[in-house]
C-alpha cells in the first residue's frame, strides 16, 4: 500500500519551525555490553558503526523523555503549550497500554487546546507523523502542530542476546510545524508504504491481545524484541534506495538540489550501502548513530535536530528525511527548511 502527500501546490505549508531533543545521561558503551555478552567493541562498531547507547534509569520513562524534546522545540519555535494544535507522538514503547503517551504530554506541556494520539509505525513513526500533521496544516484546519518520536527500547531489549543488544538505545526528537503561506518552504512531499506480509522480520509480540498478560508464554523471549538482521539489511537498503529515488523523480529534483539526506539511524552499514547505490556523497548523507545506537521513532528528529543545531543545514535547504522499520514500514518527508 502506497499513500503520497504532495504539498507543492497547496494554499498553506508545513514549516518547521523548531526543533528538540533529549537523551538519558546514562551512557551503555560497547565495552559495558562485552561484559554482558561475548562481543567486544571492535566487533559491534564494524558491523554498526554504534559506539554508546543512552539508556534509561529507573525514573524515566517514554514519556518524560518525549517532555523535555517537546520544551526544547516549543523554545526553539518560540511559542507554548498553549498554542498547539496536535500533538502526534510516534512511539512502539508507549508509556503504558493506555491512555497515549501523547497525553502525558499535553498535561505536561498544559497544551489544554491541542488533541493528542500516539502512532505506532515504529522506526517510520516519525515519517508516518509528518505526513499527518502536513496534512492538518494544508488543509487550513490548524496552525501549530508538535510532533514527537520518543522511545525506551531498553525497556524491551532482551540483554542476552547479542545479535539485538548491541543496537538500541532511548532517547526523543520533536519538532514544531507551523502554518504559512510562503509557497518557497515546508514539507513538500511525503510518501509512506507497508507490507504486512514481512512482519516477522521485526517484532515484539507480547504482551498484547495474542499473548494476554494472564497467559503463559510458550516463550519467554516474546516479551522482547526480535530482529532478522540479514532480511531486515536487505530490505531496508533497497527500500530507502527506491524510495530516495522515488521522491527526486516526484519532485523533479536531483542529487544536487539536496543539502542532506537524514536517514533513520539503524545501521551504518546499512546507511553507507543505500549511499553508495545512489551515489550520494559522503557530505551529504548524516549519521550519528555512533552515538545514539538505534532509537526508532526518535531516531529521525534526533538525526535532524543534530544535524540543524550543527550547522550542516540552514533556511532554504532541501533535507529529506528516510526510514525503514517493523511492519515492514517505510517512507520519506521532502523538506525546504
Amino acid at each position: 500500500m502506497n499513500r503520497e502527500v504532495d504539498g507543492r501546490h497547496t494554499a498553506y505549508r508545513a514549516v518547521i519551525a523548531g526543533t528538540g531533543s533529549y537523551a538519558p545521561a546514562k551512557l551503555l558503551t560497547n565495552d559495558d555490553l562485552s561484559k554482558m555478552v561475548e562481543t567486544s567493541d571492535e566487533w559491534i562498531t564494524t558491523r554498526t558503526g554504534i559506539k554508546q547507547r543512552h539508556i534509561t534509569n529507573d525514573d524515566e520513562t517514554t514519556a518524560t523523555l518525549a517532555i523535555e524534546a517537546a520544551k526544547i522545540a516549543l523554545d526553539d519555535a518560540g511559542i507554548q503549550g498553549k498554542d498547539i494544535d496536535m500533538i502526534i507522538l510516534a512511539t512502539i514503547t508507549p508509556e503504558m497500554v493506555f491512555p497515549s503517551t501523547a497525553s502525558f504530554v499535553q498535561k505536561e506541556l498544559k497544551a489544554k487546546h491541542a488533541w493528542v494520539f500516539d502512532l505506532a509505525a515504529a522506526c517510520s513513526g516519525f515519517i508516518y507523523g509528518m505526513a499527518v500533521a502536513q496534512q492538518f496544516i494544508e488543509s487550513g484546519r490548524y496552525k501549530n502542530c508538535l510532533l514527537i518520536g520518543a522511545e525506551t527500547l531498553s525497556k524491551i531489549t532482551n540483554y542476552k542476546d547479542r545479535t539485538s543488544c548491541i543496537l538500541f538505545g532511548d532517547g526523543a526528537g520533536a519538532v514544531v510545524l507551523k502554518r504559512t503561506e510562503d509557497g518557497e518552504r515546508g514539507v513538500i512531499y511525503s510518501t509512506m508504504r507497508a507490507d504486512g506480509n514481512s512482519w516477522e522480520a521485526l517484532n515484539c509480540q507480547a504482551y498484547g491481545s495474542k499473548y494476554p498478560a494472564w497467559k503463559e508464554l510458550d516463550d519467554p523471549s516474546k516479551i522482547y524484541m526480535e530482529i532478522h538482521g540479514r532480511e531486515v539489511y536487505q530490505q531496508a537498503v533497497r527500500k530507502i534506495v527506491t524510495t530516495i529515488t522515488m521522491c527526486l523523480k516526484k519532485c523533479g529534483l536531483t542529487l544536487d538540489d539536496v543539502k542532506m539526506v537524514v536517514s533513520h539511524q539503524m545501521n551504518a552499514r546499512i546507511i553507507e550501502s543505500a549511499a553508495k547505490r545512489l551515489k550520494l556523497p559522503g557530505d551529504k548523507i548524516f549519521v550519528n548513530i555512533h552515538e545514539y545506537g538505534n532509537t526508532s521513532a526518535a531516531s529521525v528528529p534526533i538525526a535532524f535536530d543534530d544535524c540543524r543545531k550543527q550547522g550542516k543545514i540552514k533556511k532554504g535547504d532541501i533535507v529529506i528525511l528516510v526510514a525503514f522499520g517493523a511492519g515492514l514500514t517505510w517512507g520519506a518527508n521532502v523538506i525546504q527548511l
